[in-house]
């Protein structure tokens, strides 16, 4: 008699789909962990030496050591599929981060400090996207470069990568320039502004406007004094606090450039490619403003947030093939540089004639 082989209830996949990443979900929390620890250790050996060591994040760490990982030893197929949920925990991270941006906030930066954020997002856009083109880079990459310099750094290129569909060695290029160009401005920042006699509030807002990566930018202010530190913290988080509106005109514009591709309606297919993290993010930061959540549940969530971030960076290290970077050759560091020497000048230039003509 034959037999009929009868389907598996789908029930039964449920266990294996849930056990199945887990080894790779803890293959990056330990990536992830090993990098914030090295920072850890970095920072307290310059604090018990009186040394202003620059502030190199987990991030990096966690990107580099994953790299490592995946380009020599390789990584497992038991590891893949945790793997592969660095995109989730990416979207959850970015939504959890609108707890620490409240609209209160540009209100204490006044109505020129504000102008100037403004226009510093629109000259960083504008020439870094120009920049790229120029060096014959992707547009994918010229976006990511782009929105790293003008936002805030590591976050909004991981930010933008999703809504773009942009290569993971994209986005691995794009925040490796970032992040080393912002180690060398905590070096040569203070530098400056002491050669220029530049006023607390002048030099902070200078910091929190030029130097892309959060923790650089607080750091550079704190080099120069406690005061300028707090205007680069101002500045740097109403940079931050654009995140979502830049995110959403990249993810809206390349939308708009791949919509002909398809016989849907444009509209359709602008919702179906929309980040709806983005969203998320917009409503995280309103119930954060209207004071929703007290000041325990805003330090859990952005403690939650940088877990989330930690799980994300290092599945960018373990995703990136090494060998395909370099097929970029040098132009991506190359923009990156210009880029950043020319956004510096320009947002110094303007915070000087500023503060000549509002007195700070």
């Amino acid at each position: 008699m034959a037999t009929v082989a009868l389907p598996q209830p789908t029930l039964a996949q449920w266990p294996r789909r849930i056990t199945q990443p887990l080894p790779g979900i803890a293959l990056l929390a330990a990536i992830g962990l090993i990098g914030k620890f090295i920072e850890q250790r970095i920072a307290l050996y310059g604090k018990t030496h009186h040394l202003h060591l620059p502030n190199i994040e987990y991030v990096l760490w966690a990107i580099l050591i994953g790299l490592v990982v995946a380009n020599t030893i390789g990584v497992p197929r038991i590891f893949q599929a945790g793997i592969a949920t660095y995109d989730f925990w990416l979207k959850t991270g970015i939504v959890l981060l609108g707890a620490r941006f409240l609209v209160g906030d540009l209100a204490v930066m006044g109505p020129v400090s504000l102008v100037l954020v403004l226009i510093e997002l629109a000259l960083a856009i504008g020439f870094m996207t120009w920049l790229g083109r120029a060096f014959g880079l992707s547009r994918n990459l010229s976006a990511l470069l782009a929105v790293g310099s003008s936002v805030c750094g590591v976050s909004a290129i991981i930010a933008t990568q999703g809504a773009i569909d942009a290569d993971d060695e994209d986005a691995s290029f794009a925040i490796a320039a970032i992040l080393a160009l912002g180690a060398i401005s905590l070096l040569v920042f203070p530098l400056i502004g002491h050669a220029l006699g530049m006023s607390d509030h002048a030099f902070g807002l200078w910091s929190g406007l030029a130097v892309d990566n959060t923790a650089e930018a607080v750091a550079t202010g704190a080099i120069y004094s406690e005061t300028a530190q707090k205007f680069a913290v101002l500045a740097k988080t109403t940079r931050n606090a654009m995140i979502g509106f830049v995110v959403l005109g990249f993810a809206l514009r390349w939308a708009s450039s791949k919509a002909t591709e398809f016989k849907e309606s444009k509209a359709a297919f602008l919702w179906r490619k929309f980040p709806k993290f983005v969203l998320g993010f917009l409503l995280i930061s309103a119930l954060a403003s209207l004071h929703v959540f007290d000041k325990s549940q805003t330090a859990a969530l952005g403690n939650l947030s940088r877990w989330a971030f930690l799980l994300t960076f290092a599945g960018v290290g373990l995703r990136t093939d090494i060998r395909a970077l370099f097929k970029q050759g040098i132009r991506p560091f190359v923009v990156g540089a210009l880029g950043e020497v020319a956004i510096a000048t320009l947002t110094l230039g303007l915070v000087l004639a500023a503060s000549r003509l509002a007195h700070f």
